[in-house]
């Protein structure tokens, strides 16, 4: 989308709120935000990367998109998921190991979830307070069966939150840290989240850790079929999430969107 006066044009009003949303309202902060955005975007064409194919044995099955709208809500409200399924990752040096391929192929469900937010017919502007145009992200941990992470998963870590939390503020809406391993558990909150950010949303992960109004948007959970109850009965929203995760709906693999694969 082509940025316009957000006087008269509120999906661009929409998207600067959010670079001043994420800059606690700091007007020169938010303009370098968005300048590098739009640096970035301009080199590496993030938009292109949804038409590009990626390896099957690399990425396949590693992550979603969802979208449901509730019972009774506006024609043009849905909720958006990600999902990042770490038992997809087969073998860490072929999915990781390449930081470019990795980074391409995170950037692209990056992309398609932007995409289901359907910004360009934005018709209301948003506050810091009010803000409907976010994303669930949902990490599941059953079958993990790595501990700690290996160079190559710091690495793609590290781009992935620099690159997520520069280009995609405020699109955050709740995080779900679900089939955690006990044995995770014991490692606490710090392997946790440095697990999370091998497929991580966009802010640094020690910074959301110790951020009050981020930290609330994180909840664990030890059954990933439990999920259901944090969206309502199974009349309402929780009920069409994919059946592993408790509601009636198809399994996740059969109806959720993945980049191109070959």
């Amino acid at each position: 989308m082509t940025l316009a006066d957000p006087a008269t044009h509120v999906p661009s009003q929409v998207i600067l709120q959010k670079y001043l949303n994420a800059n606690d309202q700091d007007l020169a902060k938010a303009k370098v935000q968005l300048t590098r955005t739009l640096e970035w975007r301009a080199s590496n064409k993030p938009s292109d990367l949804i038409k590009k194919k990626y390896s099957s044995d690399k990425f396949a099955g590693l992550g979603y998109i969802t979208s449901y709208s509730a019972e009774g809500a506006a024609p043009n409200s849905k909720a958006i998921f990600t999902w990042n399924i770490y038992d997809g990752v087969k073998d860490i040096q072929k999915s990781f190991g390449d930081l470019d391929a990795f980074i391409d192929w995170r950037v692209a469900l990056m992309e398609m979830a932007i995409q289901e937010l359907n910004l360009s017919s934005a018709t209301e502007p948003i506050t810091a307070d009010n803000d409907p145009y976010k994303i669930y992200q949902v990490h599941d941990y059953k079958g993990v069966s790595f501990l700690r992470s290996p160079p190559a998963v710091r690495n793609a870590a590290k781009k992935t939150v620099e690159v997520l939390s520069m280009a995609y503020p405020e699109t955050l809406k709740e995080k779900f840290f679900i089939n955690v391993p006990g044995r995770l558990w014991m490692f606490a909150a710090r392997s946790i989240l440095t697990l999370s950010a091998i497929m991580g949303f966009m802010y640094g992960v020690m910074k959301l850790f110790v951020a009050p109004k981020t930290i609330k948007k994180f909840h664990p959970m030890s059954n990933g079929a439990l999920l259901v109850h944090e969206f309502g009965d199974t009349a309402g929203l929780g009920g069409q999430l994919p059946k592993e995760y408790g509601g009636r709906g198809d399994e996740l693999s059969t109806v959720g969107k993945q980049p191109l694969l070959e």
